[in-house]
């Protein structure tokens, strides 16, 4: 790595007094834990893990020196494989997280959609639509590919959480309707070939952004 991209004495300071801050605040989420799966935790925990992470990446960048931390990754929440060497099938298993954060373009967007089509049983719905916004996500996925759906979540007045895909490997092709009443409840992590998470938690540029902001532009470095 050339002088030019390395990170400042600075840059590294602040990385580490991130990891400190962000240290006081796990360790106060878990004493005021509301249960087991305390949702403040959780979060808390994802902070100090990428805090961790951002500090031993600029240590190592600046010093080339590293920390005893071991952050760990998305394939370590799963057991080892243990399906079939050469699979007959697989199964494709999406989680995407959405919040409605603007109501409105979610109610009007669906509300258009009802009234360009023509279908009888949908026209007898369109005045429930503009005002239900359950109503307006059965419109809303009804009519677009969840794909399509993800790369237009902002039109739906939609914001993106957290996501993942499973690739899972099965001895052969269910019999047609055979799982569609539990679609889920036959996921076997022993089976996942290979997945792939979108989660902020990884977003080491927004956190590198939010460090630079700590440090003072008018300290010079000794």
């Amino acid at each position: 790595m050339s002088d030019a991209a390395q990170p400042t004495a600075a840059e590294v300071r602040a990385a580490a007094e991130a990891v400190k801050t962000a240290l006081d605040r796990h360790l106060a989420a878990v004493e005021n834990r509301s249960g087991e799966d305390d949702p403040a935790v959780y979060d808390a925990f994802n902070h100090l893990a990428a805090a961790a992470e951002a500090y031993d990446e600029r240590l190592y960048d600046r010093y080339d020196e590293v920390t005893p931390f071991e952050i760990p990754g998305a394939d370590d929440s799963l057991p080892p494989y243990a399906g079939p060497e050469e699979p007959n099938a697989l199964s494709v298993l999406i989680r995407r997280d959405y919040a409605v954060v603007e109501p409105q373009r979610l109610l009007a967007q669906a509300q258009r959609i009802a009234d360009l089509d023509p279908d009888e049983e949908r026209t007898e719905s369109a005045p429930v639509v503009g005002t239900s916004v359950h109503a307006a996500l059965g419109v809303l996925f009804g009519e677009f590919e969840p794909d399509e759906i993800a790369s237009r979540h902002k039109e739906f007045g939609l914001e993106e959480g957290d996501s993942t895909l499973w690739v899972s490997a099965a001895d052969d092709l269910p019999e047609p309707g055979e799982w569609l009443s539990t679609p889920f409840d036959q996921a076997d992590p022993q089976r996942v070939v290979c997945r792939f998470d979108v989660s902020s938690v990884f977003d080491e540029d927004e956190l590198a952004a939010d460090l630079d902001d700590d440090v003072d532009v008018d300290e010079v470095e000794s």
